[in-house]
């Protein structure tokens, strides 16, 4: 089940793939590790009872689906406005982003995701062995090994789309657009994550 959900493409893997086309693949892949340790954070509230909360709580599960919504328009009007900007960061000209502050976009993206703690609520207690015990570190476990997974799928995402970059640096008009198709790509996305979910 967790493979099935990761290797669709979902916000993460499109903001991975936004960030190698934008800045490389160092840039993706500390991206794909900080939406790692976002999304075992909500792996951890989940087991202990915290995604039972939002699942149940139409006002919670609103406010971090706003918040996340939020957070990847404003990314994606930024990627917009610096597009013009890329060839000379490709160039080692252009301001550098730092490997934490890269960290914790994916962090805060991986984190803001209220799909996945709903889905880790459903789905997580459905493996856990009651009869066994240690109810919390065996859902810890099935987080690991869905992160695990979640890793290697974005990793292979995130370096496939730094290696197609190189071929759009090639061109500065084809890497602004780049930028401006990664930009909108990320408003839309978070367009479609306030507007999608519960009605309730």
């Amino acid at each position: 089940m967790s493979f099935l959900l990761i290797v669709i493409p979902g916000p993460s893997v499109l903001f991975v793939i936004g960030r190698a086309l934008a800045q490389g693949r160092r840039a993706a892949l500390t991206t794909v590790a900080g939406n790692t340790l976002g999304a075992y954070l909500l792996v951890v509230a989940v087991a202990l009872g915290v995604g039972s909360v939002v699942e149940r709580s139409a006002i919670v599960f609103t406010t971090l689906k706003l918040l996340g919504a939020a957070y990847l328009v404003y990314l994606g009007i930024k990627a917009v406005r610096q597009r013009g900007t890329l060839q000379a960061s490709f160039a080692g000209e252009g301001p550098a982003y730092g490997g934490l502050r890269t960290l914790w976009e994916g962090f805060a993206v991986g984190i803001a995701n209220p799909k996945t703690i709903v889905f880790f609520a459903a789905v997580l207690p459905q493996f856990v062995d009651r009869t066994q015990g240690h109810v919390i570190v065996q859902m810890l476990l099935l987080g690991l090994v869905f992160n695990a997974i979640a890793v290697l799928s974005d990793s292979v995402w995130g370096l496939a789309a730094s290696t197609a970059r190189t071929w759009f640096a090639r061109s500065p008009k084809r890497l602004s657009m780049v930028g401006g198709v990664g930009g909108l790509s990320m408003i839309g996305l978070g367009v479609i994550v306030a507007a999608t979910g519960r009605a309730d």
